[in-house]
Parts: C-alpha cells; sequence; structure tokens
C-alpha cells in the first residue's frame, strides 16, 4: 500500500512535583503529568499512531515502563526511535493532526513552539503538523482538572523522505 493511516490516543493524570511537558515543550504549570517517562501525552500519541500505522504494536510494548532505560526520558528521543522504525519500513510522514484535551493549563499559546519543536523530529514542516486543543467543558477526568489527553492521526507515504 502506498499511503497508511494511523490513529494515537494518550492520557495521563496530573501529579504533584513532575514538570508538564507538551509536544516537547515544558508548560508553566502548578503540577506534571505522572508516567515513567516525562508523560508527554501529545509525542505519546503521535507516536502511537505512527507504529500502527507501519504495523508495530503500541508505545508501552516499545517502549515498557518496567524498563529502567526509560525512566524519566524524553519522549522526544523516543519519537527519533519511532521515526527509525518507520524509515526501515520503508515509509515517511505526511501529516500528522492532533488535538490535546486540557481544561488547564491554557494551550494555544504554547502551539507555534510545539510545532517548532517537533518539525526537525517528525522530518515535516511545521504546517504539516496540525496541532489544537479543545476543553471537555468541565466534564470527565480531563473537565475535572485531574489530567490531559491527546488524539493523534498520520498518514504515511511509501518511499524516501
Amino acid at each position: 500500500m502506498p499511503h497508511r493511516v494511523g490513529l494515537g490516543f494518550d492520557a495521563h493524570a496530573f501529579e504533584e512535583g513532575r514538570r508538564l511537558v507538551l509536544g516537547g515543550v515544558e508548560l508553566p504549570h502548578a503540577r506534571g503529568l505522572a508516567g515513567h517517562s516525562d508523560a508527554d501525552v501529545l509525542v505519546h500519541a503521535i507516536m502511537d499512531a505512527l507504529l500502527g500505522a507501519c504495523g508495530e504494536r503500541d508505545i508501552g510494548f516499545k517502549f515498557p515502563d518496567t524498563d529502567p532505560t526509560y525512566q524519566g526520558i524524553s519522549s522526544l528521543v523516543l519519537l527519533e526511535e519511532v521515526m527509525g522504525i518507520l524509515a526501515e519500513r520503508g515509509y515517511r510522514l505526511v501529516n500528522t493532526d492532533c488535538v490535546i484535551v486540557a481544561q488547564e493549563p491554557r494551550i494555544a499559546p504554547h502551539i507555534p513552539e510545539m510545532r517548532t519543536r517537533l518539525s526537525p523530529i517528525l522530518r515535516l514542516t511545521p504546517d504539516k503538523i496540525g496541532i489544537k486543543a479543545t476543553t471537555t467543558e468541565g466534564m470527565g477526568f480531563t473537565g475535572r482538572g485531574e489530567g490531559i489527553a491527546a488524539v493523534a492521526v498520520v498518514l504515511l507515504e511509501r518511499g524516501e523522505p
């Protein structure tokens, strides 16, 4: 198949004493996200979408939280590894579109920096990296301010980057 689509989802609860990292960017906030790595839900959703599109298993399988190698690691490092898997399989990323679901903090002011930060790793110009933010109007765990979720879709194309 010349084209493949992948969908990824991730969610993490807030935790005191941690940095909040989204799209490889540290956001000012009183709490970060709980996780074995830096808990970057946006990058995790993108990685799962990429892995699914090229027929691989999810990031929990590739980078298990039982492996101390990944303790506190930047998700951008893991994303680089996933991009290597794509290249090995003969695919390149055409574009990605993502949604961050969070009641807090305000995400929109940080989106341009996230796109710029992800651009060289994804081997895309920032205009091919869609990132949007929404709230759930106070509903569910994100609406109650208990955590953040992200959804990503990717389009892969067979061939050279």
